[in-house]
This record gives C-alpha cells, structure tokens and sequence, in this order.
C-alpha cells in the first residue's frame, strides 16, 4: 500500500500578531503517522507519533497547549506502528544521523535564510525524525514525504508528485533527501530535474551513495551544486576510542568533472561538532576561478555581429559585451563557438527523432553552458532551457515592398486633408449663395430708388452684375479665392464688407497652401507603404519569416487579422532569399526591426558592409533592377518581445547573472552597446531622394493632372454645344442663318 497525502492544517494564532499558520503537506505511509505543527512563537516543531492502532480513514482530533497558544491538528489517520528499523538500529541509538542533521541545518540556517525544508525519505530513515528532532531545530516549516521502497521516483504516483509539487510552490529551498536506495535516490534527482518539480538552485541533503556518482548523472551535478553528502563512518570495534563520525563532501563545482566524480570534502563531523567548522552550502557561482566556459552563438544583428578582417575574425554586438562583463565579474573565461551548419540550421528546430539542431540542441544536449543569439523570452525556449532576465525589448514587425506607383498626381491634394478640402468647398458654395443674395437684394432697393427718384431707365448699379446669376456668382466668388481681383467693385456696403473678410480668409487659405505646397514639392514624392497589420492582410503579400514557432504564433493568435496572416505564412529561413522576394513584391519578412534595418541599408547601398558581415571586403550583390520595389519596414510592431540570454536548463548560474543584467540595464549599457551595434547601419541608411530636395517633371504631376481634367472638360463642352447647335438651334422652324440676332430675340421673349 503507498503513502496516504495529507494536509496538515494547523490552527494556531500567536499573541503577538493574532496571524494564522498555512497548511502543510506530507506523504505518511501505513506504517507510521506524523504530524508537524510550526510554532509561530519560536517554539520547536513537535512531533505527534501515534501509539495505538486506528483503523484507516477515521479522522482524529488532538489538542496540544505549550505557552499560552492552542494548537489543532486534523488529519486522516491510518494504522501506526512504532518500531525502529533494525538496519539503522545503531545509528538510531546514538543519534549520529539525527544529530548531525540538527547541526547541519542549524549551523546553515546562520547564514542561509530557509523557508521550508523538504524531507524526503524512506522508512528505514524515517526514525530519524522523531520529536526531538523538531525540538532542537530552529524554527522552520517542514514538508515530509515518505516513500515506500517500491516506488519508482522516475514515475511517481499521485500523491508523491503533489506533495513535490506542494513544497516547491511553498518555496522550500532545502531538501533533505535520505534514501537508502541510491538508485531510487537517482530517479528521483532527474525525474524532479527533467520536470522541475525540484528546485535545482535550492540545497541538498543527500546520503552519499557511489550510484549517484554515475556517468549518467554527471549532467545532474552540473545544475544542483549547493548540495552536501553525508557519509557515515562506523567506529572501529577494536579500539576502544573509536568513535563514528561523518565525511560532508560536495560537487567540485565550477571544476569540469572529467571521467570520475570525485567529490570535494567541506568538513567532518564527529563528536557532535564540527572539525573544520566551514561556511555550509558557500556560494559556488561568485567565483568561478577562472574556469571556462564554452558559449554558443548566433551571429543576428544587433545581439551578435561577427566581424571578419583579412587576419582573424572578431564578434561584437550586445550579448557579447554583456558576457565580457559578466566574465570579468564572475571570473570566468567564454569559449565562444558557433554550431555546426549554423547557416542552415540556425536556432534550430526539434528533428523528427527527438533531438534539436542549431543552437537550441547545443543547450540542450549540455555541450554549451550559455547561448548568444537573440533568444526571445517565450514559453517555448522556457520549455528547453533557461532564460537570463531580459535585458531589452525588440519590436517585431514585417519588413514589406513599396508600390512601384506613386501618388504624385495626388499633389495639389496633399496640402489639405480630405476635411479640410471638404470645409473649403462648402464655404466657397454658401459665400457664392450669400453673394448672390445680396446682388438680388440690392437690385431690388436700386429699382425702388429709381422709382423714386425718376431715373433714366438705363442707369443700373455698378458692379451687380457679377453676383446677378448664380453661376458668375460662384465663379467669381472661386476666383477670389485664387487672389483674382474683381473686374469692378460692386455696389451697396453689405457686399462690399462680406468681400473685404472674405478677401482676407483667401489670403490666409492660400498662404496656408501655398507654404505646405512648398514643402510637398521640396521633399520627396510621397511613397505608398503598408505601415499596419490591417493593410498587410489586406494586402496580398505573402507572409513569413523563421520556424514553424513564428508560424505557430500567428496560428495561435485571438485576432482575426493574426489568423489571416498565418494562412498565408511561410517558413523561410533564409534572410537573404526572403529579401529578394519583398524587393520582388510579392512577400512580407517578419524578424526585429534592428536586423531588418540592417537588410534594408545593405540592398540600398548595394554592398555587404565589411564592419557587418561575414567578410573581407566590400563584396558587390546585385544591383537593383528597375522593377524591383524599395523595401519598407513597417511601422506598426506586431509584438514587442523581451530578449535574453539562454542558459541550460536548471543552470545554478542564473540568479546570480540576473542581477548583474539588471545592474547593467538600469545603468544604461545595454542601451548605449545597442547604439554602437547599429552605428555603422544608421550611418549608411541614407536616401538620395531625401538628401536632393530638387524638383522634378514627377512632382509636377498633379498640376499637369489638374490641367487635363479641365482640357477635358472643355473638350466635353465644346462636343456638347456642337451638339446642341446641329440637332437643336439648326432644326427650330425659327432658325435663319442670315438673321440669327432675330431667332434669339424670340428665344429671349419666350423666356
């Protein structure tokens, strides 16, 4: 039968803060049961072992009173035995093991602070905590799980897995793990490893046992490396003075282990005191004496730029500063390699065996220790290894063509925007209307006067004629609006106060357009762009970028938009290659808005620079065809994800590197070595068209499109009054060409 899981929910309030204890969890087997309380008031844990047989699944109460503070305890309980195991009978009746515990983590707990300690154990150890043991340990909640000897800790059963589960989500960060089965001790040590159901950075207990010593488990004592063994040595029965004492050993952590395991001895323990009386569980990651280690890359602008001179190669970027600082802090030396067939491979991707390629099967067979490459903090790569702090954040968009076609005949537009235009025509119809108003209303008083005053009946007032029709009206109203002053001013002081304001709103109009006609035709025509994932699915760009993870991302995604573009997305995992397309027009490149800067000034200036490529010398590409388009990066980022620096998985490496990131973020480094990466690429992302601000026939466009529409519409005119006058005017019955003055004065009479 397996070990029962039990929470043991402690009720106990202190007098000081009135705060209640949290619940704690432990596997209890049949045999035994064991209930922990935590004393808030600095009072010893205190185990309860039951003497009496209870039948399985009953539940019992039991009080306990020390110091003014009640303490309740509810659980399951199941039959108890209390019997010491005959294997540790003699370490059981000298308290060796039980002593050396105490000391240990009494001694550690002076310069570590504990949180929760994890004891996992067997029942041939699980004498060893008894009520004194809890008595003599400072005040510490504890976690117990006992383990039957049958179980496999590669594949532990439900309750077991939880009660992990339970104590790393509580935070313990000690483990005491006493298994007299060393392989069971080893499952349980890479299957907790393999799932991070422990917690590799915290420290250990262990027995010492030669089978965790393996070849196999070397790569383990590379990740948990705050771990002490205890190895018991019996006194000797000859001599009388002979006294059984204890060797502590642990990992040679930074050193490589080479072939054999060899441990490295901390202190000794014998007659309950320590002989070396050592710092327990020393910082080993502070200090690595000058080991090295060996630190895979990716050359991807602007995180690693590989420099190559006609003498040796040199490697630059913002990962690589930060791994230099990092090895002067740490005292270490980075071997840096690349993997193999990096160009194809690159990051690398899961193969159809099970094994990773590229940079991500370094990390994860443990060849490399960190990894350079603009990693981005995803769940994905968290899965495979472990990922520094993010030391920036990058914007991620698509690198798409411009339209071969402009919008130049646009230009006597451009100055407004469409509202504007739109303000523009309602005021220029309701001024007309208002002007030709008042041209009515002042005929109508000069006729009322004239009557009057008995005038002769062709006198007319002066200048009404221009507003008498609403057609001249309008007109004459548009052409005060381009500055063309009136044949005659007109009569009557309503009309001429509503022409000077309005004289002075065309003066502000047309400075107004004049000076931003100024600027449209001394910059660079205006260039047609897909700057928003809105217009790139509209668009039909095919879209892609590399892996089937970038892919996944936008399959993944919640937006209908993302979900368009993963329907057309492919997987290209040649830069080069998918910048040939978008020159082309027909493909949009998705990676960091730095690496697609940098393709973008390398096909502008049509060379590879020398300060950023793998070359020796300016290496001439192909030059640009007429039918190729510009490329754009779009301005709208998709995401902006964090990037980091990756260690393999469990590394004991990086919390110590995540503070010394975080000290060169907030001192700015990152951003002024991120400056230096992208110097020579902004240096050189120039444009003759924005350096030139000339003019030019193309500019013009619009004046010459304004200028065809009205040749058009007069050609139209023309055709149509062709028209009226042969099949209309021609065919009247009044119609004579020899006296034509005749044929309109009936028209006008008729009228």
């Amino acid at each position: 039968m397996a070990g029962t899981i039990m929470p043991l929910t402690l009720f106990s309030r202190s007098p000081r803060s009135g705060k209640t204890s949290r619940s704690l969890w432990a596997i209890i087997p049949p045999q035994k049961v064991c209930y922990l309380i935590e004393n808030i008031d600095s009072i010893s844990f205190i185990s309860f072992q039951l003497q009496q047989a209870i039948n399985v699944g009953t539940k019992q109460h039991f009080e306990f009173s020390k110091q003014n503070i009640n303490l309740k305890l509810r659980a399951p309980i199941s039959r108890a035995v209390s019997k010491a195991s005959p294997i540790l009978e003699d370490i059981y009746e000298q308290k060796d093991l039980e002593f050396v515990l105490v000391d240990l983590l009494n001694h550690a707990g002076r310069y570590h602070d504990f949180t929760c300690v994890a004891v996992i154990c067997d029942a041939i150890y699980y004498n060893v905590f008894d009520g004194a043991f809890f008595k003599r340990i400072d005040t510490v909640p504890f976690v117990m799980i006992v383990v039957e000897e049958y179980d496999d800790l590669l594949s532990p059963n439900f309750d077991i897995l939880e009660a992990l589960r339970e104590a790393r989500r509580d935070g313990c960060n000690m483990y005491i793990i006493l298994l007299a089965n060393g392989l069971q001790a080893a499952r349980l040590l890479k299957f907790g490893d393999r799932h991070r159901v422990l917690d590799t950075r915290a420290k250990y207990i262990i027995l010492h046992d030669y089978r965790l010593f393996h070849s196999d488990l070397h790569y383990l004592w590379k990740r948990i490396v705050n771990v002490i063994f205890l190895k018991h040595h019996r006194k000797i029965g000859s001599v009388a003075k002979s006294q059984a004492w204890f060797d502590l050993s642990t990992v040679p952590f930074p050193n490589p282990i080479k072939g054999v395991f060899v441990p490295r001895r901390v202190d000794l323990w014998k007659s309950g005191k320590f002989h070396y009386n050592t710092v327990p569980f020393a910082d080993k990651t502070s200090n690595l004496n000058d080991e090295v280690l060996h630190v895979v890359y990716l050359d991807h602008v602007p995180s690693v730029v590989v420099v190559n001179s006609n003498e040796t190669g040199q490697i630059g970027g913002v990962e690589i500063e930060i791994i230099n600082t990092l090895s002067e802090k740490m005292n270490f030396r980075p071997k840096l390699y690349q993997p193999m067939n990096v160009e194809l491979h690159k990051w690398g991707q899961k193969q159809p065996n099970g094994s990773f390629s590229g940079l991500l099967g370094e990390m994860v067979n443990g060849r490399a220790d960190l990894a350079l490459g603009n990693l981005q903090y995803t769940p994905y790569h968290l899965e495979l290894i472990d990922l520094s702090i993010p030391y920036t954040s990058q914007c991620w968009t698509f690198l798409t063509p411009e339209a071969l076609t402009d919008n130049s005949w646009k230009t006597l537009l451009l100055p407004f925007k469409l509202y504007m235009w739109i303000a523009v025509l309602l005021v220029l119809l309701i001024t007309g209307t208002i002007f030709y108003g008042l041209a009515r209303y002042q005929t109508y008083l000069h006729g009322l006067k004239r009557q009057e005053e008995n005038e002769k009946a062709d006198s007319k007032p002066v200048g009404l004629y221009l507003f008498g029709e609403i057609i001249n009206s309008i007109l004459y109203t548009y052409g005060m609006l381009l500055v063309v002053s009136l044949p005659k001013l007109p009569t009557g002081w309503s009309i001429r106060f509503l022409t000077g304001w309005y004289w002075l709103y065309c003066i502000l109009l047309v400075v107004s357009y004049r000076a931003s006609m100024t600027a449209i035709l001394a910059n660079p025509a205006p260039r047609v762009t897909i700057d928003t994932l809105v217009e790139l699915a509209a668009s039909k760009l095919t879209c892609g970028g590399w892996g089937i993870e970038t892919k996944n991302f936008f399959q993944d995604s919640l937006d209908e938009i993302g979900q368009k573009i993963s329907d057309r997305f492919e997987i290209s995992n040649d830069p080069n290659i998918a910048a040939d397309k978008v020159a082309q027009g027909t493909f949009a490149y998705y990676d960091n808005k730095n690496f697609l800067k940098y393709i973008t000034v390398r096909r502008q200036n049509g060379f590879i620079m020398e300060t950023i490529d793998n070359t020796t010398n300016f290496t001439s590409i192909s030059t640009k065809s007429n039918n190729e388009r510009n490329l754009h990066i779009m301005s709208d980022c998709v995401v902006n994800i964090p990037i980091s620096i990756g260690f393999h998985k469990n590394s004991p490496l990086k919390p110590l590197t995540d503070i010394y990131i975080t000290r060169i973020v907030e001192v700015g480094l990152v951003e002024k070595w991120l400056n230096d990466a992208m110097y020579t690429i902004k240096t050189l992302e120039t444009n003759e068209e924005e350096i030139k601000a000339l003019m030019n026939l193309k500019k013009l466009y619009g004046a010459f499109i304004a200028l065809a529409i009205g040749y058009f519409l007069s050609v139209m005119c023309l055709i149509g009054e062709l028209a009226h006058w042969n099949c209309v005017v021609k065919k009247d019955p009044n119609y004579d060409k020899y006296a034509l003055h005749k044929y309109y004065e009936k028209i006008n009479k008729k009228q």
